[in-house]
């Protein structure tokens, strides 16, 4: 079975978007071409999950509704499950499956699709804090650039006991730091040891 990976680039001060859900920032600290540097990105996942406001930003960033060649370019025929409480509009052709309700109602429709392989929560942190509240988050990713903004949309708006998180890996990708942490069983889900 793949890990539900939950990978998002943020500011050094915590936020994943500004205060209009643009990305811009990320696109300025990526450089001249604006594309982040290749292993930022979890390399070939076999399920997108993203939250409605991801969502509307991805088709508004290029045209997709228009020109659905875009999603087909970014993202393939792969499933992609969005999180929404309101009707969207889809690319022509798009695998997107639209859910509403909580993470748990969901995790078997999104792991059956992932078969074995790994399922991206691109975001946003509420949808991540969700995932990891159910138990289902393997491990969090961060790309943490050169950048601040005074407020806009927190990375991950739920409290994580230093218990619950590993370091696995700290290094440097162009002008990134790159953090990958292991997300550990809470208490009530480890196995109970005292036989």
């Amino acid at each position: 079975m793949g890990e539900i990976i939950y990978d998002a680039a943020t500011t050094l001060n915590g936020f994943i978007a500004d205060e209009e859900h643009s990305l811009q920032w990320l696109f300025d600290a990526a450089g001249s071409n604006g594309e982040p540097p290749p292993g930022l990105m979890p390399e070939n996942p076999s399920v997108y999950v993203m939250g409605a406001n991801t969502y509307r930003w991805l088709l508004d960033y290029q045209p997709m509704l228009d020109e659905p060649e875009h999603w087909r370019e970014a993202y393939g025929q792969r499933p992609c499950f969005v999180f929404a409480h309101a009707t969207l509009p889809a690319p022509e052709g798009a695998n997107i499956r639209f859910v509403s309700g909580d993470v748990a109602e969901h995790l078997d429709e999104i792991r059956e699709a992932a078969a074995d392989g790994d399922i991206w929560v691109l975001g946003g942190g509420a949808l991540a804090g969700e995932f990891l509240r159910a138990g289902a988050l393997d491990r969090i990713c961060l790309s943490i650039a050169p950048a601040a903004l005074a407020s806009g949309a927190p990375l991950l708006p739920v409290t994580v006991p230093p218990a619950r998180l590993r370091v696995e890996e700290a290094k440097i990708i162009g002008p990134f730091a790159r953090v990958v942490f292991r997300v550990l069983p809470s208490v009530e889900q480890r196995p109970n040891s005292a036989l």
